[in-house]
């Protein structure tokens, strides 16, 4: 099938306005690749440091005919996702061995759990530790001693983040390498009644804990789709995933059988070999395109609205909210995956996954199929399912019906003709809205304004009974500069117990919500943010704020208001404690949220 004129015209789009970096970009990627392997460049000594503790790899590592793999690793065994990671090392080097190569852990970048800082003072680093996770790469990288590149991370800044150093060093072969979501708990709707009921008093601290016990139980990535399996679903619809690699268990035999075919596969694909394929050549305009549509079609998470701004940057791409809201015009709503469904992650894989979108998609002309992947040209592969026989992976066609159409739906007969996310643009300036998850009578909302410093005091104006009428609540310098555009996740359950009073309700803000964002209307990333000048700090209680995502406007309504000085509120609590110190520079230099909120790039 003929690609979608939208898709078409809007990757056209991007190629033109990215023409000069992508150009200088590809410039500095091909003279790196024709010096050749990076250890030929070393002295003896140089080497002789890089090999010492290398054991039985010594010889391999200075004979230099075959491939050494850098692991880049975000293992920590606080953040359950990347706990399955502690295995893979060894793993890794034992099938590069078996493979007549070699392997290293080139290093570890931090890996945070926005789950555990969730409304508390640390999760103002949490943006911010992306790009500490690209510095930590490079730095990983920089030993100059590698012919390929395993990338381990999981979550919501941490593939970000390592995509940005994988495209810095886009010479190289990368491959990402996931470790798959927890089996099923709790379901996801009977923990958000939970929250909420403990929100208006009805149950204690007790229940709610066990509720989250129960919900966030074992090793693995938490089951809704939220920010961290919406990178998973980006990484395969990009094509640096192996083929069905992102929703498989922890501890199953299939999933070290895709690390093992991984590891092998990046020893293929080196400068060493005859299928070279640098990272740099699979991260182009048209697999940032892809992933966006993977994105709208999944209904998946608005962080990424920021993140794949950022990372596109980092290959020379300069991608626009525009962009994302177009090709969301164009993309159908397939998936119903929580918060915008009752199913988690689990499910949907069961209903057929990512392979049956990728394939729905591609054949409706709605993502290139002229790409490379980690597994060479084209899409087919993403299209199948892996299967395990003797050990080995193959990779096979799969029944082209959905398993189950509460889930996961055809192009021809989706959720909704377009996908999740809307650009917001009016006088109040650019933002963004999921709308995957809010009911169609919720789109537009006109209302007066409530004006909050922060979410704890949106709470305490809740616990107070302050809200008996229909109220856009804005909370503002809560943007990058600010204080490190910390999720505002807290607020789901308030606002959603509002709504459910019949009230209308919705959220203004310059800062984040969280990647599992809910049915509450909420305009997000609101650029210009309140610290850099933006009309958001004019605001006073009692504005008209009209949000209408049907149209995609954002505007004030009450006439004086670009006339007032805008509030000036003492931020420098910001920069002290739980290691705000040591992002001053951070605050300073940060760009814009539309912008992809980077310091690196």
């Amino acid at each position: 099938m003929a690609l979608n004129g939208t898709i078409a015209s809007v990757t056209d789009r991007i190629i033109e306005r990215s023409r000069e970096t992508r150009d200088t970009y590809l410039s500095r990627m091909r003279q790196a690749a024709e010096e050749g392997p990076r250890r030929a460049h070393l002295t003896c000594g140089n080497q002789a440091h890089a090999y010492a503790a290398m054991g039985e790899d010594k010889d391999a590592l200075v004979a230099e005919k075959a491939g050494n793999i850098g692991i880049v690793t975000a293992y920590n065994d606080m953040l359950s996702a990347h706990q399955p990671f502690a295995t893979y090392p060894d793993l890794i080097k034992s099938i590069a061995r078996k493979n007549g190569g070699t392997a290293q852990v080139a290093g570890g970048v931090p890996a945070m759990c926005d789950g555990v800082t969730q409304g508390q003072v640390g999760m103002e680093l949490s943006l911010f530790s992306r790009d500490v996770i690209a510095l930590a790469a490079g730095v990983s990288l920089s030993h100059n001693t590698f012919d390929a590149a395993v990338y381990l991370g999981v979550c919501d800044k941490i593939v970000p983040g390592l995509v940005i150093g994988a495209a810095t060093f886009g010479y190289i072969p990368g491959i990402f390498i996931p470790a798959g979501p927890m089996p099923s708990g709790l379901p996801n709707d009977e923990k958000t009644e939970v929250r909420k009921k403990f929100a208006t008093g009805e149950v204690g601290r007790d229940e709610l804990m066990k509720a989250e016990m129960a919900s966030y139980h074992s090793p693995g990535t938490c089951t809704f789709y939220g920010t961290a399996n919406s990178n998973q679903m980006l990484m395969e619809f990009m094509g640096l995933h192996l083929p069905g690699a992102s929703f498989v268990n922890p501890g199953t035999e299939m999933r070290d059988a895709l690390t093992a075919a991984a590891t092998k596969r990046a020893l293929e694909i080196t400068a060493l070999g005859n299928d070279y394929t640098p990272v740099c050549d699979i991260l182009d305009e048209k697999a940032f395109v892809n992933g966006l549509v993977g994105l709208m079609a999944t209904g998946g998470s608005t962080n990424l609205v920021i993140h794949i701004v950022a990372m596109a940057r980092a290959a020379g791409i300069q991608l626009d909210l525009s962009d994302l809201s177009e090709i969301s015009s164009a993309t159908p709503l397939m998936a119903r995956v929580y918060p915008n469904g009752l199913a988690d992650v689990n499910h949907f894989h069961a209903a057929g996954g990512l392979s049956y979108m990728i394939g729905e998609l591609r054949d409706a002309g709605l993502m290139h199929d002229d790409v490379r992947t980690v597994m060479g040209q084209g899409l087919d592969l993403y299209a199948r399912e892996p299967k395990l026989k003797n050990g080995e992976i193959t990779w096979e066609d799969q029944a082209r019906e959905s398993q189950n159409e509460k889930i996961l739906r055809p192009v021809s007969d989706p959720f909704s003709p377009e996908g999740g996310l809307r650009q917001l643009t009016g006088n109040l300036g650019r933002g963004v809205i999921k709308i995957s998850a809010v009911k169609s009578e919720h789109h537009v909302i006109e209302a007066p304004v409530r004006v909050f410093p922060g979410q704890q005091e949106v709470k305490e104006a809740f616990r107070a009974g302050e809200f008996t009428d229909d109220t856009i609540v804005v909370v503002r310098f809560q943007g990058p500069k600010a204080n490190g555009m910390p999720e505002l996740h807290g607020l789901t359950p308030t606002l959603s117990v509002l709504l459910d009073r019949g009230l209308k309700v919705a959220l203004v803000t310059d800062g984040r919500m969280s990647g599992a964002s809910g049915k509450v209307p909420a305009a997000i990333h609101v650029a210009p943010e309140a610290a850099a000048g933006g009309l958001i700090a004019k605001l006073q209680d009692g504005d008209i704020i009209r949000l209408d995502a049907a149209k995609g406007t954002l505007e004030v309504l009450t006439d004086g208001v670009e006339a007032r000085a805008p509030a000036t509120p003492d931020l420098s609590g910001n920069g002290h404690g739980v290691g705000r110190e040591l992002f001053e520079t951070f605050r300073q230099t940060v760009s814009s949220c539309d912008a992809g909120a980077a310091v690196v790039v």
